[in-house]
């Protein structure tokens, strides 16, 4: 038997994966990724000229799943459509899991939130982004977790859901289960997610946040200008 897989020094490939339900999702929420796939090797290679001397060697050997139940074409707001890479049957234990929202009224089915549950208990880290969180939670995992939402959620989630303690901050960390405010929250989760797994001063991250001007904002939104 090998060494147990350790996120923040992994021995093998990282699979990363966004889940994608039967219904169109919010691009917003799923585009954080991007954060992953630019400290992956795939991209590092193509721009090791910009890179600090010796940092690209910190890139990430990740693979990226699109998932969803059929494998058939996915929707995207704003009219984008996707070819997923796998389906439920077809796709490996993901190490990352990432859940953004779908259209409200779906309903997820039973073979939807099984798969969510089995890849919950696969992976290293599982994040939901903003109203990602309804799959999630209709999947019991929010049970007895201290979790966010979307700020204009929370009162009514509190008064709602007693098994699961609401947190108003930007995101939110309980073990391997990460959840987010808004949808332009997902940008602060993925940027501390990756800074606790694989950043510091003088790391590809690291970079990768400031030469991207990542936003940088007080996680119990005391800077926000509206308050909710």
């Amino acid at each position: 038997m090998g060494a147990p897989f350790d996120l923040s020094k992994p021995n093998r490939t990282i699979h990363a994966g966004v889940l994608l339900m039967n219904s169109e999702t919010e691009l917003l929420d799923v585009a954080p990724i991007d954060l992953l796939y630019s400290v992956s090797k795939n991209y590092v290679q193509t721009l090791e000229e910009f890179a600090p001397e010796g940092m690209a060697a910190q890139a990430l050997d990740i693979e990226f799943h699109w998932v969803n139940q059929t494998g058939k074409t996915a929707r995207l707001t704003g009219g984008v459509s996707i070819q997923p890479t796998d389906d439920f049957s077809t796709c490996p234990p993901l190490d990352i899991v990432v859940m953004g929202a779908h259209l409200n009224g779906y309903i997820p089915n039973e073979t939807e939130l099984e798969f969510v549950r089995k890849s919950y208990e696969a992976c290293s880290a599982f994040i939901t982004i903003c109203a990602g969180l309804q799959t999630a939670f209709l999947a019991g995992l929010f049970k007895g977790k201290t979790v966010t939402a979307p700020r204009f959620l929370l009162q009514q989630l509190r008064a709602t859901t007693t098994e699961t303690n609401w947190v108003e901050k930007r995101w939110h960390r309980d073990g391997k289960l990460w959840t987010s405010g808004a949808l332009l929250n997902g940008l602060e989760l993925m940027g501390a997610f990756c800074t606790e797994y694989w950043g510091g001063e003088g790391t590809l991250v690291q970079f990768a946040l400031d030469s991207g001007h990542w936003p940088q904002r007080d996680v119990r939104y005391g800077d926000a200008t509206s308050q909710l």
